[in-house]
């Protein structure tokens, strides 16, 4: 490619199945980085993942919002996104139709297993339509970001521009590429001409430059290139992008193509932000399943001055306030600054971020404080011993505690019961599904799955852990038309022996999380401190009162006590130290209160731990109730 004295025309695109509410991350920090660095540039943002929605309202004629979200959100692990577009991938709308059905009828819906069908079928048109659109523009090169089922639309559009415009150079980037899977795409797709490995803000620029001016790209640090001898891959860089060299994204393009979509009912948007990189818990203790960060695990956040300035100009140049920030975890250098100006900002925030489960409650303040209304804290279990084995740092009862005050607080939690750790038994599991009823006025997980082999996880790296035994995800063989070999090179998911439960001892969880679910909406707890006396109300079906009354010195004592998860012995010397005068000793009196307080619902225990379970409450319920026991309480 010889570009000295022109304008070179780069094209960015997000594929589906991109969400459609937010606009790509990946090509908003590459369109600011290019602009800023190569400011000669042509550069064109497509977001053809929304194109998609709109093309499924002409395929579908009853298609709606979850249709797309199915794709999205919830079929990652069966492969039905990429699945769709294998057929343009390989110029067969016959593609492993059958065995399509044959491996999935029995996990999807009769309407989930049709769209799919239709839109396979049709899914080489609507290529044809894009890549004829992007065509026309003529672009130099062309630029398809990759992650979760975004892999084979971008493959067969990729392909289909190389048929309509042979010298284009076709580039992919992103977690998909990561690696060794960045190395067998690249070989086992030639109709991509590079993959960018890793960070691509320092890469990425640097191709480009080398492309204006005809240089050479074999010391390109983790770039895949061909040559008239096949192709390379270089290897992968140790020096990570500081905090200072990612930009602000620009998400200018997202915003201006929903602007005129016919599928405006169907995008709710939100501007993903980035304040850090890595996970400075997976420096230290990278947890055995998480296969996430791949190849750049080290953590580094922006400034906070600098992350505070980039969320209030986009919250101005957007007119938007919903943000999601895909840090994998908070800084919590970020509590006594980054939130607590954004807390005194102008804007009414609305901002979901991941953070650690063993944050307390007065930090929780702090980012509700600052807006942040949905947490994804990690829980993936409550069982101190799964957790141990899973190496989250946090026991079951922190857990609870962080359930218990995103809930006083008015978080909302996203989590998911995970199962299937090498060391597991059924007890661990039995102990927690015996008290779930006491938190159903908590928020419920999402769902509740074995654990999948990831690549990039420790259980992948360190087989000794336990799963020496592997091999590609069923789904990749449904998609591609590779050898094992090759599989094994480009996939992310890998099936293995299972460990730890299964049988009934799952589908007692399944149940439990289930009835948990649906009993949410009509399940409260919650308590009023009166100083001396604290209130209790009750609505949950598995608990038969509505209101009890704590009175006696020791009572309350040792309710505040188990704020946070305390161990028997811990509650029996704090109370002697008090200074209460007791009719019995105070192991007696301990272990016959937490016993009563469990049966009624208030006391979660787990591995030698207790933690109360019920959430502040001020609301005319409780006000009722306290006109009515102040007398009582009084006495």
């Amino acid at each position: 490619m010889t570009m000295r004295g022109e304008t070179m025309r780069v094209t960015l695109v997000s594929m589906p199945w991109a969400s459609i509410d937010t606009p790509s991350l990946a090509l908003g920090v590459l369109a600011a980085k290019l602009r800023d660095t190569i400011p000669e540039l042509s550069i064109d943002v497509r977001y053809v993942n929304v194109e998609c929605a709109e093309w499924m309202l002409e395929v579908l004629t009853d298609a709606k919002r979850h249709d797309y979200d199915f794709f999205a959100l919830k079929s990652y692990f069966m492969g039905c996104g990429d699945w769709v577009f294998s057929s343009a991938l390989y110029g067969n709308k016959a593609w492993r139709v059958h065995e399509f059905a044959d491996e999935l009828r029995n996990q999807l819906s009769d309407r989930e297993i049709d769209v799919c069908m239709r839109l396979h079928d049709a899914a080489s048109d609507f290529i044809n339509i894009q890549a004829r659109a992007i065509a026309e523009t003529k672009p130099d090169l062309i630029c398809f970001t990759s992650t979760f089922q975004q892999n084979v639309a971008s493959l067969a559009l990729a392909c289909r521009l190389k048929e309509l415009l042979p010298q284009v150079k076709c580039v992919m980037g992103g977690a998909n590429c990561d690696g060794d899977q960045g190395k067998g795409l690249h070989r086992a797709f030639d109709c991509i001409d590079f993959v960018v490995r890793g960070e691509g803000e320092r890469v990425f620029p640097e191709l480009l430059r080398r492309l204006m001016a005809s240089d050479g790209t074999a010391d390109i640090p983790g770039l895949c290139w061909r040559d008239e001898h096949g192709a390379h891959a270089n290897p992968m860089s140790d020096r990570l992008l500081a905090s200072t060299e990612i930009p602000m994204p620009d998400h200018s393009a997202y915003f201006e193509r929903i602007a005129k979509t016919a599928v405006s009912s169907w995008i709710e948007p939100r501007v993903a932000i980035e304040a850090a990189r890595g996970c400075w818990w997976g420096e230290k203790h990278h947890c055995t399943f998480c296969g996430l960060n791949g190849s750049s695990m080290t953590f580094r956040s922006k400034s906070p001055k600098v992350f505070v300035q980039e969320l209030e100009e986009m919250a101005s140049q957007y007119k938007i306030l919903d943000f999601y920030a895909v840090d994998n975890i908070l800084d919590m250098g970020y509590l006594d600054t980054a939130l607590r100006d954004i807390a005194q900002s102008p804007y009414d925030y609305r901002i979901q971020y991941e953070i650690k489960s063993n944050m307390k409650y007065h930090q929780l303040e702090r980012l509700r404080d600052a807006g942040i209304v949905s947490v994804q804290p990690g829980i993936e279990n409550l069982s101190s011993k799964v957790l141990r084995i899973m190496d989250k740092g946090v026991s079951g009862a922190q857990n609870v505690r962080m359930l218990r005050d995103a809930e006083s607080l008015g978080l909302t939690v996203a989590w998911n019961y995970l199962y299937g750790f090498p060391g597991e038994t059924s007890e661990h599991y039995l102990s927690v599904i015996s008290q779930l009823p006491m938190l159903h006025h908590l928020h419920p997980a999402e769902g509740t799955s074995r654990i999948a082999l990831e690549r990039f996880s420790p259980y992948f790296d360190r087989p000794e852990l336990g799963f020496a035994y592997r091999w590609p995800h069923r789904q990749y063989a449904m998609i591609y038309d590779l050898p094992e070999s090759e599989l094994h090179k480009i996939a992310y998911l890998f099936e293995t022996v299972e460990h730890g439960i299964g049988g009934e001892v799952v589908t007692l969880l399944e149940r439990a999380l289930s009835l948990w679910g649906e009993q949410h909406y009509t399940s409260s707890l919650s308590y009023q401190d009166f100083g001396d006396g604290i209130l209790l109300s009750n609505t949950r079906p598995d608990f038969d009162w509505s209101t009890v009354e704590l009175r006696a010195p020791e009572e309350v004592f040792l309710f505040r006590a188990l704020y946070r998860p305390r161990t028997l012995a811990s509650l029996i010397s704090e109370l002697g130290k008090a200074g209460i005068p007791l009719d019995a000793d105070p192991s007696s009196v301990v272990r016959a209160l937490v016993t009563k307080w469990q049966w009624l619902g208030l006391v979660f225990s787990d591995d030698g731990r207790y933690v109360h379970v019920v959430t502040t409450a001020e609301n005319q319920q409780l006000c009722r109730i306290r006109r009515r026991s102040d007398e009582g309480l009084a006495a």
